[in-house]
């Protein structure tokens, strides 16, 4: 799911307040998370990457959940589900928190 953004406010410290952390940068895009529970293992969890569009000055926002971990290595393979209920209210809580 892919929510647009306008705003001259660092990425990080938006995510931030929606309570994602930092992960990676990757191929121009920045990579955040935010486990939906305390689990050790720290899935499943919201994942987003966030990628300024250089034409529209827009960033991008690409969510989706991670249910589990890589199952092979060196791949990134993943079981993500990229549309559904979860992922609609979690962008609903992310845009009602930004005021979008």
């Amino acid at each position: 799911m892919t929510i647009t953004l306008r705003s001259q406010e660092n990425i990080q410290s938006l995510l931030r307040r929606c309570g994602y952390f930092f992960v990676r940068e990757e191929n121009g895009e920045l990579a955040f998370a935010r486990p939906m529970s305390s689990s050790a293992s720290g899935y499943p969890r919201f994942h987003i990457y966030a990628k300024l569009d250089n034409v529209s000055r827009e960033t991008l926002l690409n969510l989706h959940l991670d249910q589990k971990k890589p199952s092979y290595g060196g791949t990134a393979a993943h079981s993500g589900e990229y549309n559904g209920e979860v992922v609609e209210r979690e962008a609903a809580r992310i845009r009602q928190i930004l005021g979008l």
